[in-house]
């Protein structure tokens, strides 16, 4: 015999013989299909364990082969069109979680929007312009600045970037493709292509014929790694929590000897181009003395005690107070410079009365520093308007001191610190004070710093020449549109976004750069004059040639002559913000207004647009702030907003760190629709974040897919089983409306529940409802109605219900099939095409794809709120039975003699009796009493800690003890009110709860349970019978174990025998109770019907038999030893005895049919008789006389 472990040979051995079962069955199931006598099965059969990455290749293959996106879109041309747009990214780099899962989103809702009978159509785009490509380039040609760009020339340097622009573009559609995402990369658009560029500048044109356009010297956010100033919302997109500088420095006053102006900064590398010191008109200044050195500091007075506190001293102890004035008294005082740099400047330029004075305004606070603050004007925005409005310098900028070049490095001016990085000529800058007597506090504060998106260096404020769209005046409009529009979360709309509408600043839209689109304006030297092109064919005119490019290599030498007289117009050295072109996105995709203009009249403002949370002061807003300008209308009728996904440890994803699981890692090994359904039932759909787990990815293909696969793949067995003695199976929808059966018109219920609900929620884009319901139908098909109906499937009650049954898990899986298809591309594509195969041609639901197939409109005739109600209180109760065995540690293989369910509600009771059958077979009990008799029925109170905390204070305890002395008549009446007063507080059902238990039960053998309305009492009393029924069960489950190893199907042609053994070494004295042998006699019946076919005796065996597999096992001290054979002849010696009269003959006879495998003896039984020589003699051996194909058909064992 073969032991518990069995060795490797042995097991080796076993395969074998189950490979030879399984072959002979397939050529006789191919004979017989040949000869007429077997019937094809409908559905192709299935892997026990699928893989799930394998499968989606293949489907990816089978999509190529079928076309099948593109073929969709050809099939729903003519419908109602469903617009949508997407958003460019670089491909500059590969794709991350983050496009996966906005890219997901989007397929999700287009995908559901086809299925919904639109035309979606779906263009790939892509950002070709701006820092990111440049960067490269500079990176590999060793760029520094705009001198190297220049000498190596623009056209050379634009070229560079056009030819890496889309060095992954393969990769991304690889990717994309991967993750299941349907969207056109052929008929793609390009940020570079002349088109869309065309239709960027007819988007300015439009805004500069309207005014919106202006040119203006301001400070601004400056990226000094990119040479280019940034927009306000760029500058938002990036704030981290950095060190800084924190000085105090002391001015010399020029009126007054010994006398000194404190002044703070976290910027030292601003001093040297200090103008001016500026305090509040109406805030009080102090001058105090030092005691030690006689020195005089002006300061603010709410700040003096900071200052003393920085460095060290005591506020009285240490100084003597001298005065108390206003603010406005101090203005007007005279200083020294800090550094000597632009004295000759400021007397040439004559303003050596204005320059490095005391001025006042409102902006100064008392937060922070000494209620005095340094000016600069060329690097702070303040600064500069109040340095105009006092004289310092003009308004266009004129005696300002600006001392840095585009890189942000010192000039020639500042001898002491020349080529020098600002951010790095701050420690040398603070030497250079504290040697010099005028640094009184050197310290370091952290705070909250913009840095530059694209380099993640940080920003500088710097005044520059810029061109502004207009948005403040645009406000109330850009807040109407908004209002238009509908987010999910609606919370980003109605806060993040509408807060940032309502502070809106002008846009500054061009950067100094070189690969992007030309600003089209063309100026005289002066600015005066400006010219303002809107298309290929109006520059055309000027340019006295055809224009195939409009970069700037290509049309930077074009001038246009004046019209009053200043020589010729040249086009401005800017390009625009890469944003600017993303957001004229909905126009340029498509070439308007020179192409497609009807179409995109019609299809505006798009139904649908998807990005991340950052995308709300970038994409989102530029897209909102265009569309306001030129059509008074948001871009956008629906957007849904996704957060960030970060790694599991709640930190950013890091390429360097490789802190998170590689996208295609996880594709390869648990499948894209594992990964997307993952992040679509997560709160990052609803504009929160998700730590990335790879477990969670496996969670779902353990509790969700696994489940599915393996209801699906039951369907097909039983469906297969039904087929071998019935007609082919039919798909039969009415059956279901005839249906008595409960938990048929539950399940059907349910999914006309979910049709109505997908529809409704995918109509307010709720994906994270919608993911959550179609899982709980899941849940409730694979964990309810299926493990309930398993037997019935099985026919134990007939074919009859056997087929109802069976058309009613069709009808959920193949619809199931079709809800989820947007989520699941893959998964719901392969079970689908099976489940299609019993479909007839021209049927709704039958199509090459599932993907083009329409979601079915709900029944209301089907939606059954009762018969859902009353399946919710069968599962409710059944939950409630397998925690009363958890708690009493007894499985839900041991049998009980009953339950009794307590409930006061007659209805309920009604209810539950209706599924009486299913309370049985799920919680293993032999009947189930009821009762509605509350009179042994206990109530008990329990607070709410945690809610009650605040409320009850230090008489919790108080009221807690009242609590447990309410009467019963109390606790009812609660019940029925839903409010009590104990200890002079009024209680409701969330601040108390009431829970049910039996009164006085004694029996140590009977043990109760309960929620809010139900008590449930399990009798745990042993029985004898029961134990036997155990056991049965035990051993049908070895026999199913051994099958499962043997890889058998159903079908298989095998017969199985068993015996069993006293345990090998019995404890001494102790008494041999052979229970399971006894349960192999006496539940021999109860075997057969839960295995569906005989058990045979080892001892019924004949010896001939070819092994497949045997193994044997211990249970409760017995082995029970199982083999299962290849089905053979099985001879009725009997008979055959008395054919041939004589012992060796008829052993003779036994041993020539043990010659026959089953596939062969099958097909000679067909022909006749089996003749028979032995001795001279002929006998004819009849099939069903003497000998059967296998045990099963042995009559003369019944």
């Amino acid at each position: 015999h073969v032991g518990l472990g069995g060795g490797t040979a042995k097991r080796a051995s076993r395969q074998r013989f189950a490979c030879a079962a399984r072959v002979a069955h397939r050529v006789l199931v191919s004979r017989l299909l040949r000869e007429g006598m077997a019937k094809e099965p409908t559905f192709a059969p299935i892997p026990e364990r699928p893989n799930f990455p394998q499968e989606e290749e293949k489907t990816l293959e089978y999509w190529r082969e079928i076309d099948a996106f593109q073929e969709s879109i050809r099939q729903s041309k003519g419908r109602p069109p469903f617009n949508f747009y997407d958003g460019p990214p670089f491909a500059t780099g590969l794709p991350h979680y983050g496009h996966i899962l906005a890219g997901t989103i989007k397929d999700v809702v287009c995908r559901h929007a086809h299925q919904r009978g639109h035309y979606v159509e779906r263009r790939f785009g892509w950002d070709c312009h701006g820092v990111p490509v440049e960067g490269i380039i500079d990176a590999k040609l060793s760029i520094k600045g705009r001198a190297d760009v220049l000498n190596m020339g623009i056209d050379k340097y634009n070229e560079e970037c056009r030819s890496i622009v889309q060095m992954y573009v393969n990769d991304w559609r690889k990717i994309v493709e991967r993750f299941g995402r349907w969207i056109d990369f052929d008929n793609d658009y390009k940020t570079m292509d002349l088109n869309y560029m065309e239709s960027i500048w007819w988007v300015f044109k439009t805004l500069f014929d309207k005014g919106m356009v202006y040119r203006a010297f301001r400070v601004m956010a400056y990226s000094t790694a990119l040479c280019t100033p940034l927009s306000n919302f760029e500058v938002a997109l990036n704030y981290k929590e950095v060190p800084d500088p924190s000085i105090i420095v002391q001015f010399k006053r020029k009126d007054k000897e010994n006398a000194y102006i404190l002044a703070w900064t976290t910027t030292p590398w601003t001093l040297p181009s200090n103008l001016a010191l500026c305090v509040h008109p109406s805030l009080t200044y102090l001058r105090v003395k030092k005691k030690t050195d006689g020195i005089e500091w002006i300061v603010g007075k709410d700040r003096f005690d900071w200052v003393c506190s920085s460095i060290k001293k005591d506020p009285k102890a240490d100084f003597e107070l001298l005065e108390e004035m206003p603010g406005e008294k101090v203005v007007g005082i005279p200083y020294e410079p800090l550094f000597p740099y632009f004295k000759e400047k400021v007397q040439r330029e004559g303003r050596e009365d204005k320059v490095w004075r005391v001025v006042s305004d409102g902006y100064v606070t008392t937060a922070a520093g000494t209620c005095i603050v340094h000016q600069a004007p060329a690097f702070g925005e303040d600064d500069y308007r109040v340095c105009v409005k006092f004289g310092i310098i003009d308004k266009d900028g004129t005696g300002m001191v600006h001392p840095i070049d585009e890189g942000g490095c010192f000039v020639a001016d500042v001898t002491d610190f020349k080529g020098q990085h600002v951010k790095e000529a701050d420690k040398h800058i603070k030497e250079m004070l504290k040697h010099k007597g005028n640094l009184v506090f050197n310290g370091t504060e952290v705070h909250n710093y913009p840095h530059c998106w694209r380099s993640e260096t940080p920003l500088i404020y710097r005044a520059i020449p810029a061109w502004f769209i207009k948005v403040e005046e645009a406000r109330e409009k850009l807040i109407n549109n908004n209002n238009q529009t509908y987010w999910v979360p609606s919370f980003v709309k109605e806060k993040r976004f509408h807060n940032w509408l309502m502070e809106a600043r002008d846009w500054c839209v061009s950067r100094s750069r070189y690969w992007g689109t030309p600003i089209p304006l063309w100026v005289s030297d002066d600015f005066e004059e400006v010219v303002c092109i809107g298309s290929v064919a109006e520059l055309e005119q000027y340019a006295g040639r055809k224009i195939t490019d409009l970069h700037r290599h290509f049309i930077d030498d074009i001038t246009i002559p004046s019209k009053q007289g200043k020589g010729v117009l040249r086009r401005v050295d800017e390009v625009f913000d890469c944003w600017f072109e993303s957001g004229s996105m909905p126009y340029s995709s498509k070439h308007y207004p020179f192409e497609n203009k009807e179409e995109f009249e019609k299809g505006f403002p798009a139904n649908f647009i998807a990005e991340g949370l950052d995308q709300t002061r970038g994409w989102f807003y530029t897209l909102m702030v265009l569309s306001t300008h030129i059509f008074d209308q948001p871009a956008f009728k629906n957007l849904i907003c996704n957060g960030l996904v970060l790694a599991a440890d709640g930190k950013k994803m890091s390429k360097r760190l490789k802190n998170y699981p590689d996208p295609q890692d996880m594709c390869n090994q648990y499948g894209a629709d594992a990964v997307r359904m993952y992040m679509c039932n997560s709160p990052v759909v609803r504009a929160e974040p998700l730590k990335f787990r790879a477990d969670g990815v496996l969670d779902i293909v353990k509790d969700v897919f696994l489940p599915w696969y393996n209801a699906y793949r039951f369907f097909v067995l039983e469906v297969t089983r039904f087929e071998a003695d019935n007609e082919p199976f039919k798909p039969d929808p009415s059956r279901i409306k005839k249906s008595t059966n409960i938990m048929d018109k539950w399940i059907n219920a349910s999914l006309h529940e979910l049709i109505r609900f997908v529809r409704e929620e995918m109509d307010a884009y709720r994906l994270y409802t919608v993911v959550g319901g179609l899982t709980k139908l899941l849940e409730d098909l694979t964990n309810w109605y299926v493990r309930l109906n398993r037997d019935r499937m099985r026919g134990i009650s007939g074919n009859e219900e056997a087929l109802t049954s069976l058309c009613t898990l069709y009808e959920v899986l193949i619809n199931l099939c079709v809800l989820l298809a947007p989520l699941t591309p893959f998964i719901t594509e392969m079970i689908y095409g099976n489940l299609a195969r019993a479909l007839p041609d021209g049927h709704p639901l039958k199509a090459k794809s599932v993907h083009w197939v329409m979601v079915p409109d709900f029944d209301p005739e089907a939606l059954d709120p009762e018969v859902q109600k009353a399946v919710g209180r069968m599962q409710g109760l059944i939950e409630l039975g397998r925690t009363c065995r958890e708690q009493r540690q007894v499985g839900l293989k041991k049998p009980l003699r009953s339950m009794t369910v307590t409930n006061a509600d007659a209805e309920f009771i009604r209810d539950v009796k209706g599924l009486q059958s299913y309370v049985e077979s799920e919680l293993f009990v032999m009947s189930v009493n009821y009762s509605q008799d509350a009179s042994q029925i206990a109530l008990s109170a329990a607070l709410n800690f945690k809610v009650l905390g605040k409320k009850l204070g230090k008489d919790m305890k108080a009221v807690q003890e009242a609590a447990k002395n309410l009467s019963q008549e109390e606790l009812l009446k609660f019940e029925k009110e839903g409010t009590i007063k104990i200890s002079g507080y009024e209680l409701n059902k969330e601040e108390m709860t009431l829970s049910r238990s039996f009164k006085d039960v004694n029996d140590p053998n009977l043990h109760a349970i309960a929620d809010s309305q139900t008590v449930v009492m399990m009798d745990f009393t042993f029985d004898e019978e029961l134990e036997q029924m155990y056991l049965a069960k035990e051993v049908v489950n070895r026999v199913q174990k051994l099958r499962k190893e043997a890889k058998l199907n159903f079908e298989d042609p095998v017969d199985m025998w068993a015996s069993v053994e006293a345990a090998a070494a019995p404890k001494k004295g102790a008494k041999q109770d052979p229970k399971l042998a006894k349960t192999l006699e006496k539940k021999a019946d109860y075997i057969d019907k839960l295995l569906r076919r005989r058990l045979f005796r080892n001892s019924q065996r004949q010896g001939h038999e070819l092994v497949v597999i045997e193994d044997e096992y211990d249970i409760d001290g017995e082995r029970l030893r199982v083999c299962i054979t290849a089905r053979s002849a099985f001879c009725n010696m009997a008979e055959i005895r008395k054919l041939t009269g004589d012992e060796a003959a008829a052993d003779a006879a036994r041993m020539y049919l043990a010659t026959f495998d089953y596939a062969s003896l099958s097909s000679k039984v067909k022909e006749g008789d089996i003749e028979f020589c032995y001795g001279g003699q002929v006998c004819r051996l009849k099939h069903q006389t003497h000998f059967s194909l296998g045990a099963g058909e042995a009559a003369w064992l019944a």
